[in-house]
């Protein structure tokens, strides 16, 4: 049995809200004895200082190098009587601030109070990294909280993003071309990612070409370079090419090539695929297929989104793959599972990766975000659990 950890936990976001306690959670499921627990005090913000390597736009049209042949992670200096540094990278799920969210958000004039209770828990973080399904601009119309598949959400969500502590975005995904104008085009996408980039979170995983899409964002934690690749398959019409902006196809030319130039460029190699079916627990074909294609190209650690619900993690050939984290953010109301997601915290000691913690996470109507509590924390985790066991 996995042992006891110690985690934030709120009382269940169908009651009204209350405050929060240190709980000694539910079993926290975390497989091949790799359990750390959190700092009982939670400080407000990491104490290591970030270094993001800015984005430098490819001129047009550009030429793709050839895929580098992988190389292994850099060999460590020898040992020195100080300890290598402690970090934490922090993942979510599925962040969508659209529809009844950004109606809420016009209500209140205020889209803060989204992550008012996990605020603490990704600020710690030595790097927080969301991803973004639906486009952050003001051009089109708000559509209300009303059933569409069109997901835009203001500006405001950037700023929001960026005080709830968030440093990278993965924006590979299927509806960051939304817009619901006819003569929107690229737009509110474009529009999307300067905003991020405005308020300092990097954009990972489009572009206004192909190349551009694929390149790594990277950054640097007590000298440590982390490089973060996304890739998605769900949606073409979001697909970059040589001339056209988009977001970096997900297929077999492309995953290796862009983990193998991060590997460049950094000492740990994180792959974020938006991939695989909604509301199901278990991964298709194809996210196996991509996993197995990652970790073969020398990712150290697969961090998946898309399905709206948490799904099976598995590892394969020592590497840890997460293939979907849930719902972070979203309107989802209609099933219990999809208000459900899990925080996930990836710790490392210096470059060498020491294990994972899980989180779990609810979602009200209007965006709100809670840490779950015993009850339901323990039945997310166990249907991660579940599934897991499945693959095996």
């Amino acid at each position: 049995m996995p042992p006891i950890v110690k985690i934030i936990l709120c009382a269940l976001c169908l009651l009204p809200l209350v405050g929060c306690a240190t709980l000694e959670a539910a079993p926290v499921f975390i497989p091949t004895g790799l359990a750390t627990a959190l700092p009982d005090a939670l400080p407000s913000a990491s104490p290591n200082a970030v270094t993001a390597t800015p984005f430098q736009p490819l001129p047009p049209s550009p030429t793709l190098l050839p895929s580098p042949t992988h190389t292994p992670s850099p060999t460590l200096p020898p040992p020195t009587p100080t300890s290598p540094p402690r970090i934490t990278l922090l993942f979510t799920g599925v962040i969508v601030p659209a529809r009844c969210v950004q109606a809420a958000i016009d209500a209140r004039d205020d889209p803060d109070y989204i992550y008012d209770e996990v605020r603490q828990v990704i600020s710690q973080a030595d790097i927080a990294i969301g991803t973004l399904n639906a486009t952050i601009s003001d051009y089109p119309p708000h559509t209300g909280c009303t059933i569409t598949f069109v997901l835009v959400g203001d500006s405001r969500n950037a700023d929001a993003l960026q005080r709830a502590g968030f440093d990278v975005m993965s924006v590979a995904t299927n509806h960051i071309k939304n817009c619901g104008i006819g003569d929107c085009g690229d737009r509110a996408f474009i529009d999307t990612l300067d905003n991020l980039r405005r308020v300092g979170i990097l954009p990972v995983g489009a572009g206004m070409n192909l190349a551009e899409a694929l390149q790594p964002a990277v950054l640097e934690v007590a000298g440590v370079r982390f490089g973060i690749v996304s890739l998605g398959m769900i949606e073409s019409m979001t697909f970059a090419a040589e001339d056209k902006p988009g977001i970096a196809v997900l297929n077999d030319e492309n995953l290796p090539a862009a983990i193998q130039a991060a590997r460049q460029v950094s000492d740990v190699v994180i792959a974020m695929p938006h991939w695989g079916p909604e509301d199901s627990a278990l991964p298709n074909e194809y996210q196996l297929h991509y996993a197995q294609a990652a970790v073969t190209a020398g990712a150290d650690v697969v961090v998946g989104n898309h399905t709206h619900v948490v799904q099976a993690i598995q590892q394969i050939d020592g590497i840890d793959v997460f293939y979907g984290l849930g719902n972070f953010v979203f309107d989802q109301n209609w099933d219990l599972a999809h208000q459900q997601g899990v925080i996930l915290l990836l710790n490392f000691e210096g470059s060498a990766y020491v294990g994972y913690e899980l989180i779990p996470t609810h979602v009200d109507f209007d965006g709100t975000v809670h840490l779950a509590g015993p009850e339901e924390a323990a039945q997310i985790l166990a249907r991660i659990q579940q599934a897991s066991e499945s693959l095996k």
